[in-house]
């Protein structure tokens, strides 16, 4: 058994994301035919609990568009061009004793991801983008920022894909282990889907500092929880 999270469009004022976490029965391994096992077994959970539709936001999503929105296949525009949003986001960390390490914006994607100054460098203290330098608070800004800028070209094809005639329910990203990560494209697709609908994202992305302000302003911390009725774990940011 395992534990995940599926992520669902709130408001601005209920702090953007709601998260529910699932207890499902887990299948091992790397192969595909694994990880689309414990993709049906969360949604299905999710089914039960009253939430469904749920879009997949991974390589291993049966829809096209899940797969459009994995981290691995978008890219964000920097001032030495477009790369891989993987490397803008590992190669502009900062560390006490190093970073951002900016040659990673020019290797591989899983490359970037398994440098080994990104475990030897010390603890993290936050980000350099383009110049700015991005705090750790609130937690997944900088992700944030980069995953929405990332497909803000696309902004009028992923709401009609994400939020048209379908209406998806939440958002999941399998690859996601909160106990082990912080960041998750699921959980900043429904923060886009909530700007769209509040007309406010081509306002938030104006400048890094109007995005951290109204981050800052409205998400509450993941610690701030109840109880979910259903045998899952409602957990809001």
């Amino acid at each position: 058994m395992a534990e995940r999270p599926i992520f669902i469009p709130a408001t601005e004022d209920e702090g953007y994301v709601t998260r529910l976490d699932f207890e499902i029965p887990w299948a091992g391994g790397f192969a595909e035919v694994q990880k689309k096992k414990n993709i049906r077994a969360l949604h299905d959970a999710a089914k039960k609990a009253g939430y469904a539709p749920l879009l997949e936001v991974s390589s291993k999503s049966d829809e096209i568009a899940g797969r459009h929105l994995s981290a691995f296949h978008l890219r964000v525009m920097t001032s030495i061009g477009e790369i891989p949003l993987e490397n803008a986001f590992q190669g502009s960390k900062v560390f006490e004793r190093g970073g951002p390490y900016t040659d990673l914006y020019e290797v591989e994607p899983r490359d970037a991801k398994r440098d080994p100054r990104l475990r030897d460098s010390g603890a993290l203290v936050g980000f350099k983008f383009d110049s700015f330098e991005f705090p750790l608070e609130p937690m997944t800004v900088f992700y944030d920022w980069l995953y929405l800028n990332a497909i803000f070209p696309h902004r009028v094809w992923l709401k009609n894909r994400v939020d048209g005639e379908i209406q998806y329910a939440g958002f999941t990203d399998i690859e996601f282990n909160p106990s082990k990560s912080v960041n998750c494209q699921a959980k900043t697709c429904a923060l886009f889907v909530v700007l769209m609908r509040e007309n406010k994202l081509e306002r938030y992305l104006k400048t890094p500092e109007v995005f951290i302000a109204a981050m800052a302003a409205h998400s509450l911390r993941p610690t701030e929880h109840q109880p979910h009725l259903k045998q899952a774990r409602l957990r809001v940011g």
